[in-house]
């Protein structure tokens, strides 16, 4: 199930809507910003949520509907996933690199443009430190997006501040093509 935040009912014109991911089996995190004018508007944010009773099958497939779900109410012009990084669980590692696919094949089949950055891109785009704390990432995040609060669940921030690194990156590569 998808719950989201801030998204319902929201009224408003959005000219790069980015959607930022970060991807897991139980939990799966997402954000959606606008980016114009070196200025960040939230959209909304929020986890697709799987059971743990579920077979990893049918917690694949929830994920694959729900990322086009969320794609068709979106309408993101870019997205940002974060890669893969994992120092310990093989078995998590497994699980999580199936659902990622999962999502970078709905994100595919709706044409929407993939971008992939490491934790330390995230870092450095978020807070101009490649080694920032996880906290320090959410209170940039959070200060960026003029927000009241830190986005909950972390997964949610996390996809947030992904979101912002695409829009970093992105426009400095379109400020260096103009100059």
């Amino acid at each position: 199930m998808t719950y989201l935040i801030g998204l319902k009912g929201f009224e408003g014109v959005f000219l790069v809507v980015i959607l930022g991911i970060d991807p897991g089996y139980a939990l799966v995190g997402y954000g959606a910003v606008d980016f114009v004018g070196g200025r960040y508007r939230y959209i909304g944010s929020g986890v697709i949520s799987t059971a743990a009773k579920d077979s990893l099958f049918d917690r694949l497939e929830e994920i694959f509907d729900e990322t086009n779900k969320l794609v068709n109410f979106c309408k993101p012009k870019a997205s940002a996933i974060e890669s893969l990084y994992f120092q310990n669980n093989q078995k998590t590692a497994i699980k999580v690199a199936q659902a990622r696919g999962i999502i970078l094949l709905a994100l595919k089949k709706n044409d929407i443009p993939i971008h992939e950055y490491t934790p330390l891109q995230v870092k450095s785009a978020v807070t101009g430190y490649g080694k920032a704390q996880k906290c320090q990432v959410m209170m940039t995040t959070k200060m960026l997006l003029n927000l009241r609060e830190i986005p909950k669940p972390d997964d949610a921030a996390d996809a947030l501040a992904i979101a912002i690194c695409h829009a970093n990156c992105s426009n400095s590569l379109l400020l260096r093509e103009k100059g």
